[in-house]
């Protein structure tokens, strides 16, 4: 069992963050099948497949940043830790691979090479070279423009809105509220957090604080840096993933769209999970005021209730907003 040790300053200074790259990285080991794990022939993995074959057979680069995973591991400094919440972007992600020193790109190529030999002589000259961060972060740039520039924004109102969830339980709650439904192999025990099925060790966090990522890419699992220079912080899949995997609400029915709108039903429908104005108008491609709008429309006819949630309100359906959802077969 992995168990990070935390004190009072950790818990002031820990967070939750988003990490384009990490969601890259992720998406790349999907498609790699690096990792144990269910097989997901289908939605975006289909989807995005033959971009991702096409990047690996002309791009050297790709193949060096594939060479880099093996079983349930690979070198960290292709997808640092973020630095900031919400508005971290991937252009922040690749100045950060770009500035990481070569000693330690070198060291974590070797550990990677060495759990998994890389027998392309083009990636491995990418990763003998003394541009090999520039190199790397230059294919990174080139598989988020092919992979997922197109998606980030749906992507990223997953996220936040998992981000907001949790940063509403842990100002009303504390982190054991918090950490609660996380992912089952995490809790919090005795003053520590512990993480099943990992390595046995205990990490002293010491006053830095901890970093945790919601992902897309990561479900069914989870992930977890411990090891300097990296932030300690831990992966785990983001709540209404489910939508994005193959398995979204059923459309309004004709009967809901003609009796509150074709919009505001679908506003209503995809309301699973609470969420904000925000996060609903990325999630569903309509201008922000126009959002709001319709939320304020369905929440004065009751079937929409908000609660503040940190800087945040979020919207979520009233018993009858259920019922209008519910039986709209």
């Amino acid at each position: 069992m992995l168990r990070y040790l935390v004190d009072q300053a950790d818990l002031l200074h820990s967070r939750f963050a988003l990490s384009p790259s990490f969601e890259l990285e992720n998406l790349l080991r999907v498609l790699d099948h690096v990792d144990d794990g269910p097989a997901r022939p289908g939605g975006p993995v289909a989807r995005l497949r033959p971009a991702f074959e096409h990047l690996r057979r002309r791009d050297p680069a790709m193949r060096a940043l594939l060479a880099l995973h093996y079983p349930h591991g690979g070198a960290g400094f292709v997808a640092p830790p973020p630095t900031r919440a919400a508005l971290q972007t991937i252009d922040d992600d690749l100045a950060a691979v770009r500035a990481v020193p070569l000693a330690v790109a070198r060291a974590e190529i070797a550990v990677s090479l060495a759990a998994r030999p890389a027998d392309d002589p083009d990636a491995r000259e990418i990763l003998a070279s003394p541009d090999v961060t520039d190199l790397l972060a230059d294919g990174l740039r080139r598989a988020w423009d092919a992979l997922l520039a197109a998606d980030w924004l749906q992507l990223r109102a997953i996220c936040e809105r998992d981000i907001v969830y949790r940063s509403g339980l842990l100002a009303r709650h504390g982190w054991a509220a918090a950490l609660d439904g996380l992912h089952s192999r995490v809790r919090w025990r005795d003053g520590g957090i512990e993480v099943n099925r990992m390595t046995d060790r205990e990490i002293t966090v010491g006053g830095r604080g901890m970093t945790f990522i919601p992902s897309v890419f990561i479900w069914p699992g989870l992930a977890a840096h411990t090891d300097d220079p990296w932030d300690r912080c831990i992966l785990y899949p983001a709540r209404g993933i489910a939508d994005w995997w193959g398995t979204p609400p059923a459309p309004a029915s004709a009967a809901l769209e003609e009796l509150i709108g074709r919009t505001r039903a679908r506003i209503l429908v995809a309301l699973r999970e609470p969420a904000s104005t925000t996060q609903l108008a990325r999630a569903l491609a309509l201008p922000v005021g126009s959002a709001g709008d319709h939320l304020r429309a369905l929440r004065r006819a009751g079937l929409l209730d908000a609660a503040r949630s940190g800087r945040s309100v979020l919207y979520h359906r009233t018993p009858l907003g259920d019922l209008l959802v519910g039986a709209r077969g």
